[in-house]
């Protein structure tokens, strides 16, 4: 199975190089499944439904949110009615949405894919672990699904890493969002698990991770609050990652960073 995640997509610029490139990033690399990191798609914080439809409509899957996932508040009868759209599994019960889906493709493969959010240097959360070894529960790789992908939102490392190697050889993919900066160590781990720490972000990459140079900066030379915050419009590179797994067992076969466009250099994952 071919997998792209595409990280964390940062307001119009953003959108506007992930609807134009994800159809033929589809169609080029022959992907099965399409997952978008959607948070800050709208104006830097959340989303609204109707860009999500307009990133369904580009060729996304699944979209994922995490610590911005109630920024705009119509969001919220939306997530409800929308189960491709998730948000992480450890916030609080009753919270709206959910934090996993099954995913039938058109062949009848079976895909779960998941969002847990980390708690370091983050909002305290329901344990990201436990609540992920929970769900894993219900499934058995390579049997009941031939794949499980698991985005963890998550600002530190370390707790990413961590994350993975708990995990590994239970979840096809593990990929961290949240930092925007594109991370240089793709890897499979040695049970099977495809891993990259940060997708990186669809987004303009002359800013301050997406956001709008002068603002983001008066924030740190200041130390006041009230410095408005604008998504950064210039050109946009799309930030992502490849994954193909090996339909019989779950795991997976190999992983490859992809970053197309704006200012970063250029990567396009070879088909084997």
């Amino acid at each position: 199975m071919r997998i792209l995640f595409l990280g964390d997509v940062v307001g119009r610029t953003g959108r506007d190089a992930v609807a134009a490139r994800l159809p033929d990033l589809r169609q080029a690399l022959r992907i099965d499944l399409a997952i978008v990191n959607a948070e800050n798609a709208s104006h830097g914080f959340g989303l609204s439904p109707d860009m999500a439809r307009a990133l369904f409509d580009a060729g996304a899957d699944v979209l994922t949110l995490g610590n911005h996932a109630w920024d705009r508040k119509e969001i919220i009868p939306f997530i409800a009615d929308n189960p491709r759209l998730i948000r992480p599994l450890n916030y609080p019960p009753g919270t709206p949405g959910n934090g996993s889906v099954l995913v039938a493709l058109p062949d009848g493969r079976k895909v779960l894919v998941l969002q847990a959010m980390g708690r370091l240097f983050m909002d305290p959360l329901d344990c990201p672990f436990r609540g992920t070894a929970d769900v894993l529960t219900h499934y058995r790789l390579g049997t009941s699904v031939q794949a499980i992908v698991a985005d963890f939102h998550a600002e530190a490392s370390s707790e990413k890493m961590a994350y993975a190697h708990m995990f590994d050889g239970q979840i096809s993919f593990v990929v961290g969002t949240h930092t925007h900066c594109p991370t240089a160590d793709a890897q499979v781990l040695p049970g099977g698990t495809a891993f990259q720490s940060d997708a990186g972000m669809c987004g303009d990459y002359d800013s301050v991770i997406g956001m709008a140079k002068d603002g983001a900066g008066l924030r740190f030379w200041r130390k006041m609050p009230g410095e408005k915050l604008n998504p950064a419009e210039g050109e946009a590179t799309v930030c992502g990652v490849f994954v193909e797994t090996d339909d019989g067992t779950g795991k997976a076969r190999r992983i490859a960073p992809l970053r197309q466009g704006g200012r970063l250099s250029q990567v396009m994952p070879e088909l084997s």
